[in-house]
């Protein structure tokens, strides 16, 4: 409506200039309401709460401003002539760009850190001189240097509306899709840019420029107002659009903006005008001079950074990150090169035994400080060689100093020396890998066996190692030496472990076929192969059946029964052994549950279960005994949990478990009574309540023709343990009996309880619930 005005006015001339000073009042009018109305829906959010707040302070003091100046020029105009601003009017307007200037600065920008914040403040002070240098140039210094003087207040106005242009601006710049929307604030900040548009009329027009920009330019202002609060508004209820920031492009617009009063000045006379925007200029260079250095050196810190990354992901990618030994992927990718080139080539693989009863009775921390160790003990257990060097960049920390054990016990060097590197496959697996040659492989093993014989970490540990050797022959592959030192490590650790085997190809096939049963266990367990076998204790006075121990066997679909001796041991080093432990226990409870059921409770006494110690450091055994009981109804009394004394002596959390388990009424066998250093000392700390006399005492116990001496001892033995087990109140249960001389004999040195192949052999279920209904019969009968 005011720039029809405005054009009929400009052509007919008809009325007063003072009708141009209506509009912005006006529209400010338009603006606080709107204002006002937005309050409301930002309330929510201080920040937005407290922008908004002084953006409308800020257009109602400056709408009260515009009409102090409106009833100014209806009371003092002369034709087209507008009179000056009063002072009232230019302290409210005044006042109003303060708020504005106040509230736009007071938008949090979201930043990292300093020196980022730095850049930041580099970037628009460089903007904000460009700006200001293109601003001054054709709009502030044309009024300064006009012939009709302009009052001081409208200079000082026009002047602060561009300080608050140049600030909006070069602050949107920086906001991120916060409370604030980053278009509201930049429509705000073009406000003050409405300035620069009657600057150039009053330049241009002087006097005459006042009308249209009381009509044109300023009731802009008012309109972009409506319109940031109409983007505030899309934003709260999310319609508002992803913007990005744009502050990387700031500071080079700035330098295009300062080159345009350059040219201006070149084309025309050097002036005072034109020597400020020089000087600014020239500030924006050097400016831009610091920031192009800051972001050098950024670039710099940067690279540094992405190499040094880079260094260390490599690092990683081939190193362990426990150990620092360099890890499987190194180990396959040098051994593949070192065939590869037809170098001699051997390797040692290495397995820490009993590695998870550490980490079961001690915890993982003490497990990975015994790794850590161990990896440190394998540097020091081979010797530097001559003519090894790192051909890979090793550091010191992964064997800089290549190792090898080229140097036989006597000192003299030998012709086949090569590098060694310690390596860790992974686990408590670790490896050697010699170059150069093929006789050292024994020595090496031999060492680190001989270091092992001290204990390691800071808990000072005794352990032992399981050692494979293996030598490339033509045409090996890295698969096939790997192969075959896994096979002579198996092959060691079967012969007793702590023990180093070089690989030989005969003994591939039964360990592979021992290996290959590790795998076949864990289907056996999901088809349901294994059943229980059961033994009977026998009354060694009457033949009646006292209690029972059950014995797991396997039915394996192609081979048919296979013996506990073969797949016991598999079990044990795959840990299988405690999913198939916990199989029998709660079989043995609900067989045991079911025959008392059906024969009554003088049926049977007691049904005994083997223990494993990789079970006793199981953390869910306990839970698991009194699970398989309660499931299955089975009184505590009625279990027995058989254990060797070797299971026994495993640390303060077996011996936890074992007490909770008396306490819980559960009955406690020391089976193989006897075998061991320190049975007797045993009974005192161990809530026993059965030994089991070891079969070796009982084979040949009844008179040998050939050896009477030996007879002699075991009897001795037998009527030791016996006499002990009456001091202490325990039961005493001789195993392997096997002929009716032994029973007897048994009989006279106080047994009362006796198990073996001459009193009854391991059966199915089946066959011993006939035993025990034949034993009912005859107990009912008799």
């Amino acid at each position: 409506m005011s720039w029809f005005w405005f054009a009929v006015w400009a052509v007919s001339g008809a009325g007063t200039v003072a009708v141009a000073y209506l509009a912005v009042p006006a529209g400010g009018v338009v603006a606080v309401v709107s204002l006002y109305r937005l309050r409301a829906v930002v309330r929510a959010d201080p920040v937005a709460r407290r922008f908004w707040l002084g953006l409308l302070a800020g257009a109602v003091v400056m709408t009260v401003g515009f009409a102090l100046m409106a009833g100014n020029a209806f009371r003092f105009s002369v034709g087209s002539v507008p009179p000056d601003m009063p002072i009232s009017a230019a302290v409210c307007v005044a006042l109003g760009f303060v708020l504005i200037m106040v509230s736009v600065a007071r938008v949090p920008v979201p930043l990292t850190g300093p020196r980022e914040r730095r850049r930041m403040y580099l970037d628009r002070a460089i903007a904000f001189l460009g700006c200001a240098t293109l601003l001054w140039q054709f709009g502030l210094a044309p009024m300064l240097t006009a012939e009709e003087r302009w009052a001081p207040q409208t200079l000082a106005l026009v002047a602060l509306a561009l300080v608050v242009s140049l600030g909006g601006i070069t602050k949107v710049s920086y906001l991120g899709d916060g409370p604030v929307d980053r278009t509201a604030v930049r429509l705000v900040a073009a406000v003050g840019l409405t300035a620069a548009g009657v600057a150039v009329l009053a330049g241009t027009f002087g006097d005459d420029g006042g009308a249209p920009a009381q009509s044109v330019v300023l009731p802009l202002a008012p309109v972009l107002i409506v319109l940031a609060v109409r983007a505030q508004w899309n934003a709260v209820l999310g319609h508002r659009r992803p913007s990005r920031r744009s502050s990387s492009l700031l500071a080079y617009f700035a330098i295009a903006a300062v080159d345009l009063p350059l040219l201006a000045v070149a084309a025309g006379r050097l002036e005072w005008p034109g020597r400020v925007a020089v000087v600014a200029a020239v500030l924006v260079s050097v400016l831009v001079t610091i920031r192009q250095y800051l972001a050098f050196r950024d670039y710099v810190r940067l690279l540094d950074s992405v190499r040094a990354q880079e260094v260390r992901l490599q690092h990683e990618a081939t190193h362990d990150g426990l150990t620092g030994l360099r890890n499987r992927a190194w180990f396959r990718e040098r051994l593949a090169g070192d065939l590869a080139a037809g170098r001699g080539v051997t390797v040692l693989l290495v397995d820490l035994d009993d590695f998870k009863t550490v980490n079961d009775s001690l915890g993982h921390d003490v497990g990975d400080e015994l790794l850590v160790s161990f990896a440190a003990t394998l540097r020091e257990a081979v010797t530097p060689s001559d003519g090894a060097t790192p051909r890979d960049g090793a550091t010191p920390r992964d064997g800089a100093t290549l190792r090898e054990a080229a140097t036989p016990r006597g000192g003299a060097a030998s012709g086949d020396g090569g590098g060694a590197v310690p390596v860790r496959i992974g686990g408590d697996e670790f490896a050697l890998l010699l170059t150069g040659g093929t006789t050292v492989g024994e020595t090496v093993a031999q060492r680190v066996l001989e270091v092992l014989t001290a204990p390691i970490c800071a808990h000072r540990l005794l352990v032992q190692a399981s050692i494979g050797i293996a030598t490339a022959g033509p045409g090996a592959t890295v698969d096939s030496v790997l192969r075959e030192a896994d096979v002579a490590m198996y092959a060691a650790k079967q012969r007793g472990k702590a023990a180093y085997v070089r690989f030989l190809p005969e003994m591939a096939e039964p360990v592979l076929a021992h290996m290959r049963l590790g795998g076949e266990l864990r289907r056996a367990l999901d088809e349901r192969e294994f059943e229980l076998f059961y033994q009977p204790v026998m009354d060694l006075r009457d033949g009646r059946v006292i209690g029972l121990e059950a014995l797991v066997r396997w039915q394996h679909p192609e081979r048919g029964m296979v013996s506990p001796a073969e797949f016991v041991p598999a079990a044990e080093r795959t840990g299988l052994i405690v999913e198939l432990g916990r199989f029998v226990l709660r079989e043995a409870c609900r067989q045991a549950s079911a025959w008392l059921t059906e024969f009554g409770p003088d049926a049977l006494q007691k049904v005994a279960v083997n223990v494993s110690a990789r079970q006793l450091h199981d953390p869910g055994f306990v839970g698991d005994v009194l699970a398989a009981l309660d499931d299955n109804g089975l009184p505590a009394a009625r279990l027995v949990l058989e254990l060797t004394e070797s299971a026994v002596l495993r640390g303060n959390q077996v011996s936890r478990a074992l007490r909770e388990l008396d306490g819980r009424g559960i009955k406690l066998a020391l089976d193989d009574f006897g075998t061991g250093e320190s049975s007797l000392s045993l009974l005192r700390a161990f809530p026993a309540a059965i030994v089991k006399l070891d079969k070796s005492f009982v084979d040949g116990i009844e008179i040998d023709d050939a050896d009477p001496a030996a007879s002699d001892a075991r009897q001795a033995v037998a009527r030791a343990v016996i006499q002990l087990a009456g001091a202490l109140g325990l039961d005493a249960v001789a195993e392997g009996i096997e002929n009716e001389e032994q029973a007897e004999l048994l009989r006279a040195l106080g047994y009362t309880l006796g198990q073996g192949f001459h009193l009854a052999r391991p059966m199915p279920a089946a066959d011993l619930a006939k035993l025990l209904a034949g034993q009912v019969t005859a107990a009912r009968t008799g």
